[in-house]
Protein backbone atom coordinates (compact mmCIF):
# COMPACT_ATOMS: atom_id res chain seq x y z
CA UNK A 1 0.00 0.00 0.00
CA UNK A 2 0.72 3.55 -0.24
CA UNK A 3 3.51 5.10 2.35
CA UNK A 4 4.68 8.26 3.08
CA UNK A 5 7.36 9.78 4.79
CA UNK A 6 5.10 12.29 7.23
CA UNK A 7 2.94 11.19 10.53
CA UNK A 8 0.17 13.75 8.92
CA UNK A 9 -2.00 11.04 7.13
CA UNK A 10 -5.65 9.94 6.07
CA UNK A 11 -6.55 7.23 8.15
CA UNK A 12 -9.63 5.81 9.57
CA UNK A 13 -9.90 5.77 13.21
CA UNK A 14 -9.82 2.26 13.88
CA UNK A 15 -7.84 1.13 10.83
CA UNK A 16 -5.65 1.91 7.71
CA UNK A 17 -4.78 0.03 5.14
CA UNK A 18 -2.86 2.82 3.55
CA UNK A 19 -1.16 6.53 4.25
CA UNK A 20 -1.81 9.82 2.72
CA UNK A 21 0.35 12.67 3.87
CA UNK A 22 -3.26 15.56 3.34
CA UNK A 23 -1.02 18.32 5.31
CA UNK A 24 1.49 18.23 2.85
CA UNK A 25 -0.52 18.47 -0.08
CA UNK A 26 -2.57 21.06 1.23
CA UNK A 27 0.53 22.96 2.18
CA UNK A 28 1.99 22.54 -1.36
CA UNK A 29 -1.20 23.72 -3.21
CA UNK A 30 -1.72 26.95 -0.59
CA UNK A 31 2.06 27.41 -1.56
CA UNK A 32 0.71 28.95 -4.74
CA UNK A 33 3.25 26.51 -7.02
CA UNK A 34 0.57 25.11 -9.32
CA UNK A 35 -0.86 28.46 -10.17
CA UNK A 36 1.75 29.11 -12.17
CA UNK A 37 1.36 28.59 -16.34
CA UNK A 38 4.69 27.60 -17.01
CA UNK A 39 4.60 25.24 -14.23
CA UNK A 40 1.64 23.36 -15.54
CA UNK A 41 2.95 22.87 -18.81
CA UNK A 42 5.31 21.04 -17.60
CA UNK A 43 3.74 18.79 -15.70
CA UNK A 44 1.65 18.10 -18.68
CA UNK A 45 4.83 17.38 -20.57
CA UNK A 46 5.84 15.15 -17.54
CA UNK A 47 2.96 12.96 -18.06
CA UNK A 48 3.31 12.95 -21.67
CA UNK A 49 6.52 11.76 -21.21
CA UNK A 50 5.95 9.20 -18.68
CA UNK A 51 3.47 7.55 -20.64
CA UNK A 52 5.55 7.27 -23.96
CA UNK A 53 8.33 5.74 -21.97
CA UNK A 54 6.10 3.57 -19.90
CA UNK A 55 3.44 2.43 -23.13
CA UNK A 56 4.63 -1.26 -23.60
CA UNK A 57 4.21 -1.99 -19.98
CA UNK A 58 0.68 0.02 -20.17
CA UNK A 59 -0.55 -2.31 -23.22
CA UNK A 60 0.27 -5.47 -21.30
CA UNK A 61 -1.09 -4.36 -18.58
CA UNK A 62 -4.51 -3.45 -20.24
CA UNK A 63 -4.46 -7.21 -22.12
CA UNK A 64 -3.47 -8.75 -18.41
CA UNK A 65 -6.49 -7.32 -16.99
CA UNK A 66 -9.36 -7.12 -20.32
CA UNK A 67 -7.48 -8.81 -23.00
CA UNK A 68 -7.53 -5.26 -24.44
CA UNK A 69 -5.01 -6.08 -28.01
CA UNK A 70 -2.46 -3.44 -28.53
CA UNK A 71 -4.82 -1.76 -31.34
CA UNK A 72 -8.04 -1.33 -29.26
CA UNK A 73 -5.81 -0.30 -25.94
CA UNK A 74 -4.44 2.50 -28.04
CA UNK A 75 -7.08 3.53 -29.59
CA UNK A 76 -9.40 3.71 -26.30
CA UNK A 77 -7.09 4.44 -23.81
CA UNK A 78 -3.57 5.48 -24.91
CA UNK A 79 -4.00 7.49 -27.69
CA UNK A 80 -7.17 9.58 -26.30
CA UNK A 81 -5.13 10.39 -23.12
CA UNK A 82 -2.30 11.45 -25.09
CA UNK A 83 -4.64 13.23 -27.22
CA UNK A 84 -6.25 15.28 -24.87
CA UNK A 85 -2.76 16.35 -23.01
CA UNK A 86 -1.82 17.63 -26.51
CA UNK A 87 -5.15 19.71 -26.95
CA UNK A 88 -3.82 21.27 -23.26
CA UNK A 89 -0.65 21.82 -24.02
CA UNK A 90 -1.48 23.70 -27.16
CA UNK A 91 -4.69 25.58 -25.88
CA UNK A 92 -3.52 26.22 -22.61
CA UNK A 93 -2.00 29.42 -22.30
CA UNK A 94 -5.79 31.10 -24.10
CA UNK A 95 -7.83 29.09 -21.19
CA UNK A 96 -6.01 30.74 -18.42
CA UNK A 97 -6.11 34.45 -19.60
CA UNK A 98 -9.00 36.62 -18.13
CA UNK A 99 -12.23 35.74 -20.74
CA UNK A 100 -14.25 39.14 -21.49
CA UNK A 101 -17.69 39.13 -21.43
CA UNK A 102 -20.32 42.02 -21.50
CA UNK A 103 -21.49 44.37 -19.12
CA UNK A 104 -24.75 45.61 -18.78
CA UNK A 105 -26.04 49.83 -19.17
CA UNK A 106 -26.29 49.93 -15.62
CA UNK A 107 -22.96 49.38 -14.84
CA UNK A 108 -21.06 51.35 -17.75
CA UNK A 109 -18.61 52.18 -17.87
CA UNK A 110 -17.02 49.06 -16.17
CA UNK A 111 -15.66 45.90 -17.62
CA UNK A 112 -16.32 42.75 -16.76
CA UNK A 113 -14.54 39.19 -17.38
CA UNK A 114 -13.69 35.87 -15.69
CA UNK A 115 -10.68 34.24 -14.03
CA UNK A 116 -10.37 30.77 -13.82
CA UNK A 117 -8.92 30.02 -10.43
CA UNK A 118 -7.98 25.71 -9.59
CA UNK A 119 -10.66 24.22 -7.24
CA UNK A 120 -7.27 23.18 -4.58
CA UNK A 121 -6.83 19.48 -3.86
CA UNK A 122 -9.24 17.26 -6.08
CA UNK A 123 -10.02 13.47 -5.50
CA UNK A 124 -10.20 11.44 -8.95
CA UNK A 125 -12.04 8.20 -8.26
CA UNK A 126 -11.34 5.79 -11.68
CA UNK A 127 -13.32 2.85 -12.51
CA UNK A 128 -12.07 -0.49 -14.25
CA UNK A 129 -13.32 -0.83 -18.00
CA UNK A 130 -11.23 1.86 -19.35
CA UNK A 131 -8.71 1.88 -16.78
CA UNK A 132 -5.93 3.44 -17.76
CA UNK A 133 -7.91 6.52 -19.99
CA UNK A 134 -10.60 6.91 -17.05
CA UNK A 135 -7.71 7.75 -14.33
CA UNK A 136 -4.95 9.94 -16.28
CA UNK A 137 -7.22 12.13 -18.72
CA UNK A 138 -9.54 13.70 -15.81
CA UNK A 139 -5.63 14.14 -14.12
CA UNK A 140 -4.50 15.76 -17.17
CA UNK A 141 -7.56 18.47 -16.66
CA UNK A 142 -6.74 18.76 -13.20
CA UNK A 143 -3.24 19.61 -13.34
CA UNK A 144 -4.33 21.99 -16.44
CA UNK A 145 -6.45 24.25 -14.55
CA UNK A 146 -3.88 23.95 -11.63
CA UNK A 147 -4.59 21.87 -9.09
CA UNK A 148 -3.28 19.27 -6.47
CA UNK A 149 -4.83 15.63 -7.00
CA UNK A 150 -4.96 11.84 -5.25
CA UNK A 151 -6.28 9.90 -7.30
CA UNK A 152 -8.05 5.93 -6.87
CA UNK A 153 -7.06 3.72 -9.91
CA UNK A 154 -10.05 0.57 -9.53
CA UNK A 155 -8.34 -2.55 -7.79
CA UNK A 156 -10.23 -4.61 -10.25
CA UNK A 157 -7.85 -3.84 -13.18
CA UNK A 158 -4.99 -4.10 -10.73
CA UNK A 159 -2.36 -4.87 -13.25
CA UNK A 160 -3.33 -1.45 -14.24
CA UNK A 161 -3.26 0.55 -11.36
CA UNK A 162 0.59 -0.93 -10.88
CA UNK A 163 1.46 0.81 -14.05
CA UNK A 164 -0.82 3.97 -13.05
CA UNK A 165 1.33 4.09 -9.95
CA UNK A 166 4.73 3.59 -11.59
CA UNK A 167 3.90 6.59 -13.84
CA UNK A 168 2.73 8.82 -11.48
CA UNK A 169 5.27 8.25 -9.04
CA UNK A 170 7.91 8.64 -11.50
CA UNK A 171 6.37 11.69 -12.86
CA UNK A 172 5.07 13.93 -9.37
CA UNK A 173 6.11 14.40 -6.14
CA UNK A 174 3.61 12.88 -3.50
CA UNK A 175 2.97 16.56 -2.44
CA UNK A 176 1.50 17.42 -5.88
CA UNK A 177 0.08 14.24 -7.34
CA UNK A 178 -0.94 11.13 -5.01
CA UNK A 179 -1.75 7.75 -5.72
CA UNK A 180 -3.98 5.25 -3.76
CA UNK A 181 -4.37 1.84 -3.88
CA UNK A 182 -7.08 -1.25 -2.22
CA UNK A 183 -9.99 -1.64 -1.82
CA UNK A 184 -12.12 1.37 -3.02
CA UNK A 185 -15.09 0.44 -1.00
CA UNK A 186 -12.76 1.07 2.46
CA UNK A 187 -10.50 3.64 1.02
CA UNK A 188 -12.83 6.05 -0.90
CA UNK A 189 -15.61 6.69 2.24
CA UNK A 190 -11.89 6.83 4.63
CA UNK A 191 -10.65 9.59 2.62
CA UNK A 192 -13.39 11.30 1.74
CA UNK A 193 -14.60 11.06 5.50
CA UNK A 194 -11.01 12.46 6.82
CA UNK A 195 -9.98 15.28 4.47
CA UNK A 196 -12.29 17.85 2.95
CA UNK A 197 -11.28 17.84 -0.93
CA UNK A 198 -12.61 20.72 -3.20
CA UNK A 199 -13.92 18.45 -5.62
CA UNK A 200 -15.13 14.70 -6.21
CA UNK A 201 -14.67 13.42 -10.13
CA UNK A 202 -16.15 9.82 -9.62
CA UNK A 203 -16.65 7.43 -13.26
CA UNK A 204 -18.66 4.21 -12.45
CA UNK A 205 -22.04 2.73 -11.25
CA UNK A 206 -25.40 5.06 -10.81
CA UNK A 207 -25.41 2.99 -7.26
CA UNK A 208 -21.82 4.02 -6.16
CA UNK A 209 -22.29 7.22 -7.52
CA UNK A 210 -25.17 8.24 -5.32
CA UNK A 211 -23.05 7.33 -2.51
CA UNK A 212 -19.74 9.36 -3.54
CA UNK A 213 -22.81 12.26 -3.70
CA UNK A 214 -23.83 11.64 -0.38
CA UNK A 215 -20.60 11.77 1.03
CA UNK A 216 -19.67 14.79 -0.45
CA UNK A 217 -22.70 16.76 0.32
CA UNK A 218 -21.74 16.60 4.04
CA UNK A 219 -19.09 18.96 3.40
CA UNK A 220 -20.57 20.61 0.28
CA UNK A 221 -17.80 19.31 -1.71
CA UNK A 222 -18.46 19.67 -5.96
CA UNK A 223 -18.76 16.50 -7.68
CA UNK A 224 -18.18 15.52 -11.16
CA UNK A 225 -20.32 11.91 -12.08
CA UNK A 226 -20.17 10.34 -15.04
CA UNK A 227 -22.07 7.33 -14.27
CA UNK A 228 -24.09 5.32 -17.16
CA UNK A 229 -27.46 3.98 -17.99
CA UNK A 230 -29.72 2.39 -20.69
CA UNK A 231 -28.25 3.61 -23.76
CA UNK A 232 -30.88 3.10 -26.52
CA UNK A 233 -29.92 2.06 -30.59
CA UNK A 234 -32.59 3.21 -32.96
CA UNK A 235 -32.25 1.75 -36.51
CA UNK A 236 -35.24 3.50 -38.46
CA UNK A 237 -36.47 2.24 -41.65
CA UNK A 238 -34.80 4.13 -44.08
CA UNK A 239 -30.83 3.83 -42.55
CA UNK A 240 -28.02 2.35 -44.01
CA UNK A 241 -28.64 -0.86 -42.22
CA UNK A 242 -25.08 -2.13 -43.47
CA UNK A 243 -23.25 0.82 -41.95
CA UNK A 244 -25.34 0.68 -38.99
CA UNK A 245 -24.23 -2.39 -38.79
CA UNK A 246 -20.75 -2.29 -38.35
CA UNK A 247 -21.02 0.63 -36.55
CA UNK A 248 -23.34 -0.69 -33.92
CA UNK A 249 -21.21 -3.48 -33.45
CA UNK A 250 -18.10 -1.76 -32.94
CA UNK A 251 -19.72 0.32 -30.44
CA UNK A 252 -21.31 -2.71 -28.09
CA UNK A 253 -18.58 -5.51 -28.39
CA UNK A 254 -15.33 -3.03 -28.02
CA UNK A 255 -14.12 -4.35 -24.39
CA UNK A 256 -16.34 -7.02 -24.34
CA UNK A 257 -19.31 -4.46 -24.22
CA UNK A 258 -18.23 -3.26 -20.85
CA UNK A 259 -18.42 0.27 -22.12
CA UNK A 260 -20.38 2.67 -20.07
CA UNK A 261 -21.50 4.66 -23.83
CA UNK A 262 -21.98 0.89 -25.53
CA UNK A 263 -25.30 1.00 -26.93
CA UNK A 264 -27.41 -1.28 -24.14
CA UNK A 265 -30.39 -1.97 -26.54
CA UNK A 266 -32.06 -1.74 -30.09
CA UNK A 267 -34.94 -0.67 -31.02
CA UNK A 268 -35.46 -1.76 -35.01
CA UNK A 269 -38.46 -0.74 -37.23
CA UNK A 270 -40.64 -3.56 -37.99
CA UNK A 271 -40.08 -3.37 -41.75
CA UNK A 272 -36.33 -3.41 -41.97
CA UNK A 273 -35.88 -5.92 -38.55
CA UNK A 274 -34.93 -9.37 -40.29
CA UNK A 275 -32.80 -7.58 -42.97
CA UNK A 276 -31.12 -5.56 -40.56
CA UNK A 277 -30.60 -8.85 -37.84
CA UNK A 278 -29.30 -10.82 -40.73
CA UNK A 279 -27.00 -8.57 -41.57
CA UNK A 280 -25.90 -7.49 -38.13
CA UNK A 281 -25.05 -11.07 -37.10
CA UNK A 282 -22.94 -11.45 -40.26
CA UNK A 283 -21.17 -8.46 -39.43
CA UNK A 284 -20.49 -9.45 -36.07
CA UNK A 285 -18.90 -12.91 -37.32
CA UNK A 286 -16.59 -10.88 -39.87
CA UNK A 287 -15.26 -8.81 -37.43
CA UNK A 288 -14.60 -11.57 -34.80
CA UNK A 289 -14.44 -14.26 -36.28
CA UNK A 290 -16.97 -17.16 -35.93
CA UNK A 291 -15.12 -17.93 -32.43
CA UNK A 292 -14.88 -14.87 -30.94
CA UNK A 293 -12.60 -16.21 -27.99
CA UNK A 294 -9.45 -17.26 -30.36
CA UNK A 295 -9.70 -13.88 -31.60
CA UNK A 296 -7.46 -11.29 -30.42
CA UNK A 297 -9.49 -8.33 -30.83
CA UNK A 298 -12.23 -9.33 -28.51
CA UNK A 299 -11.56 -9.09 -24.74
CA UNK A 300 -12.66 -11.04 -21.18
CA UNK A 301 -15.59 -10.09 -18.73
CA UNK A 302 -13.22 -8.58 -15.72
CA UNK A 303 -14.10 -10.56 -13.01
CA UNK A 304 -16.54 -13.55 -11.82
CA UNK A 305 -18.70 -11.76 -10.62
CA UNK A 306 -19.49 -9.91 -13.60
CA UNK A 307 -19.32 -13.30 -15.15
CA UNK A 308 -22.31 -14.78 -13.63
CA UNK A 309 -24.17 -11.48 -13.63
CA UNK A 310 -24.10 -11.71 -17.22
CA UNK A 311 -25.11 -15.42 -17.83
CA UNK A 312 -28.06 -14.75 -16.04
CA UNK A 313 -29.53 -12.10 -18.58
CA UNK A 314 -28.73 -14.91 -21.48
CA UNK A 315 -31.47 -17.02 -19.56
CA UNK A 316 -33.90 -13.94 -20.54
CA UNK A 317 -34.31 -13.81 -24.43
CA UNK A 318 -34.16 -15.96 -27.12
CA UNK A 319 -30.49 -16.29 -28.30
CA UNK A 320 -30.03 -15.66 -32.09
CA UNK A 321 -26.49 -15.13 -32.59
CA UNK A 322 -23.53 -16.33 -30.05
CA UNK A 323 -24.41 -17.01 -26.44
CA UNK A 324 -21.70 -19.33 -25.86
CA UNK A 325 -18.96 -19.14 -22.88
CA UNK A 326 -16.46 -20.68 -21.30
CA UNK A 327 -16.18 -19.74 -17.09
CA UNK A 328 -12.39 -20.57 -16.96
CA UNK A 329 -11.29 -17.39 -19.30
CA UNK A 330 -14.16 -15.26 -18.54
CA UNK A 331 -15.62 -15.37 -22.12
CA UNK A 332 -18.75 -14.80 -23.34
CA UNK A 333 -19.40 -14.19 -27.00
CA UNK A 334 -20.81 -11.11 -28.98
CA UNK A 335 -24.39 -12.20 -28.38
CA UNK A 336 -27.92 -11.01 -29.83
CA UNK A 337 -31.32 -12.04 -28.05
CA UNK A 338 -34.99 -11.55 -28.98
CA UNK A 339 -38.41 -11.71 -27.45
CA UNK A 340 -37.32 -9.93 -24.35
CA UNK A 341 -39.37 -9.21 -22.20
CA UNK A 342 -39.28 -5.51 -21.32
CA UNK A 343 -39.54 -6.05 -17.37
CA UNK A 344 -36.53 -8.03 -17.09
CA UNK A 345 -33.81 -7.70 -15.10
CA UNK A 346 -31.50 -7.30 -18.50
CA UNK A 347 -34.13 -4.30 -19.39
CA UNK A 348 -34.03 -2.58 -15.83
CA UNK A 349 -29.84 -2.59 -15.42
CA UNK A 350 -27.18 -1.26 -17.58
CA UNK A 351 -26.27 -4.66 -18.69
CA UNK A 352 -22.14 -4.15 -19.35
CA UNK A 353 -21.15 -6.73 -21.34
CA UNK A 354 -21.21 -8.30 -24.55
CA UNK A 355 -25.55 -9.17 -24.68
CA UNK A 356 -27.36 -7.19 -26.81
CA UNK A 357 -31.25 -7.36 -26.65
CA UNK A 358 -33.36 -6.44 -29.98
CA UNK A 359 -36.93 -4.88 -29.53
CA UNK A 360 -38.80 -3.58 -32.47
CA UNK A 361 -41.15 -0.70 -33.22
CA UNK A 362 -43.53 1.00 -35.85
CA UNK A 363 -44.35 4.23 -34.29
CA UNK A 364 -41.94 6.88 -32.50
CA UNK A 365 -44.48 7.13 -29.48
CA UNK A 366 -43.84 3.20 -29.41
CA UNK A 367 -40.02 3.16 -29.26
CA UNK A 368 -40.51 5.86 -26.47
CA UNK A 369 -42.40 4.06 -24.31
CA UNK A 370 -39.62 1.39 -24.07
CA UNK A 371 -37.33 4.24 -23.42
CA UNK A 372 -38.75 6.47 -20.65
CA UNK A 373 -38.75 3.22 -18.73
CA UNK A 374 -35.23 3.95 -17.98
CA UNK A 375 -35.09 7.77 -18.42
CA UNK A 376 -32.12 10.11 -18.79
CA UNK A 377 -29.67 7.50 -20.41
CA UNK A 378 -25.93 8.67 -20.77
CA UNK A 379 -25.80 7.88 -24.61
CA UNK A 380 -28.27 7.98 -27.15
CA UNK A 381 -27.79 6.50 -31.18
CA UNK A 382 -29.94 7.06 -33.96
CA UNK A 383 -29.32 5.92 -37.56
CA UNK A 384 -31.51 7.44 -40.21
CA UNK A 385 -31.43 9.50 -43.57
CA UNK A 386 -34.31 12.12 -42.42
CA UNK A 387 -33.55 15.38 -41.22
CA UNK A 388 -37.20 15.17 -39.94
CA UNK A 389 -36.88 12.08 -38.11
CA UNK A 390 -33.50 13.56 -36.53
CA UNK A 391 -35.80 16.55 -35.04
CA UNK A 392 -38.54 14.23 -33.72
CA UNK A 393 -35.44 12.10 -31.57
CA UNK A 394 -33.28 14.64 -30.38
CA UNK A 395 -35.82 15.98 -27.79
CA UNK A 396 -35.15 12.90 -25.92
CA UNK A 397 -32.89 13.33 -22.61
CA UNK A 398 -29.46 11.84 -22.37
CA UNK A 399 -25.91 12.92 -21.82
CA UNK A 400 -24.44 12.77 -25.54
CA UNK A 401 -24.73 10.52 -28.46
CA UNK A 402 -23.89 10.39 -32.51
CA UNK A 403 -26.23 10.54 -35.36
CA UNK A 404 -25.58 7.45 -37.96
CA UNK A 405 -22.61 6.56 -35.54
CA UNK A 406 -22.11 5.31 -31.67
CA UNK A 407 -19.16 5.92 -29.63
CA UNK A 408 -17.23 8.00 -30.89
CA UNK A 409 -18.79 11.28 -29.93
CA UNK A 410 -16.48 10.30 -26.81
CA UNK A 411 -13.55 11.13 -28.92
CA UNK A 412 -13.97 14.18 -29.99
CA UNK A 413 -12.32 16.67 -27.37
CA UNK A 414 -14.34 19.58 -28.72
CA UNK A 415 -17.60 17.99 -27.41
CA UNK A 416 -18.08 18.39 -23.59
CA UNK A 417 -18.64 14.31 -21.95
CA UNK A 418 -21.50 13.85 -19.28
CA UNK A 419 -24.55 12.84 -18.41
CA UNK A 420 -28.02 14.40 -17.53
CA UNK A 421 -29.74 13.46 -14.17
CA UNK A 422 -29.49 9.99 -13.47
CA UNK A 423 -27.02 9.18 -16.09
CA UNK A 424 -24.63 12.00 -14.52
CA UNK A 425 -23.63 15.41 -13.63
CA UNK A 426 -20.79 17.36 -15.13
CA UNK A 427 -19.17 17.45 -18.24
CA UNK A 428 -15.37 17.65 -18.96
CA UNK A 429 -12.75 16.58 -21.81
CA UNK A 430 -10.89 19.30 -23.88
CA UNK A 431 -11.48 22.99 -22.49
CA UNK A 432 -14.36 21.36 -21.13
CA UNK A 433 -11.90 19.56 -18.47
CA UNK A 434 -9.67 22.86 -17.72
CA UNK A 435 -13.68 24.85 -16.76
CA UNK A 436 -14.59 21.39 -14.50
CA UNK A 437 -11.15 21.32 -12.48
CA UNK A 438 -11.62 25.44 -12.09
CA UNK A 439 -13.72 27.91 -10.83
CA UNK A 440 -14.85 30.97 -12.71
CA UNK A 441 -14.43 33.87 -10.72
CA UNK A 442 -16.53 37.10 -11.73
CA UNK A 443 -14.73 40.63 -12.08
CA UNK A 444 -15.99 43.92 -12.37
CA UNK A 445 -13.55 46.53 -12.94
CA UNK A 446 -15.03 49.88 -12.73
CA UNK A 447 -12.89 53.25 -12.98
CA UNK A 448 -13.22 56.35 -10.77
CA UNK A 449 -13.50 58.90 -13.39
CA UNK A 450 -17.43 58.51 -13.95
CA UNK A 451 -19.60 58.14 -11.03
CA UNK A 452 -22.95 59.09 -11.64
CA UNK A 453 -25.20 60.23 -8.60
CA UNK A 454 -28.18 57.89 -9.52
CA UNK A 455 -26.50 54.70 -8.12
CA UNK A 456 -26.93 56.19 -4.97
CA UNK A 457 -29.22 58.11 -2.26
CA UNK A 458 -31.48 59.88 -2.20
CA UNK A 459 -33.24 58.00 -4.77
CA UNK A 460 -36.15 60.60 -4.83
CA UNK A 461 -36.97 61.23 -8.62
CA UNK A 462 -34.73 58.50 -9.79
CA UNK A 463 -37.18 55.59 -9.93
CA UNK A 464 -38.04 55.60 -13.72
CA UNK A 465 -34.17 56.96 -14.90
CA UNK A 466 -33.14 53.43 -13.04
CA UNK A 467 -36.21 51.42 -14.66
CA UNK A 468 -34.54 52.90 -18.07
CA UNK A 469 -31.23 51.52 -17.24
CA UNK A 470 -32.52 48.04 -16.62
CA UNK A 471 -34.50 48.33 -20.06
CA UNK A 472 -37.99 49.46 -18.51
Amino acid sequence: MLSTKSNNTFADATSSTFNVNTEQIRSYYNSGATKNYTFRIQQLRKLKNAILENEKDILEALHTDLKKNAAEAYFTEIGLTLAEINKMLKCLRRWMRPRKVKTNLFNFPSKSYLLHDPLGVVFIIAPWNYPFQLCLLPLAGAIAAGNCAVIKPSELSSATATIIEKIIRYAFPENYVTIVQGDGATVVPQLMKSFRFDHVFYTGSIEVGKNIYQMAAQNLIPVTLELGGKSPCIVEADANLKIAAKRIALGKFTNAGQTCIAPDYLLVHESVREKFLQIFTETIQHMYSADASTNEDYGKIINWKRFGRLMSFLKQGEVIYGGRYNADTLYISPTVITNVDVNASIMNEEIFGPVLPVFSFTTIDEARQIILKNPDPLAFYLFTNSKDKEKQWMDIAFGGGCINNTALHFTNGHLPFGGVRNSGAGRYHGKYSFETFSHAKSILKTPTWFDPSIKYPPYEGKLKWLKKLFGY
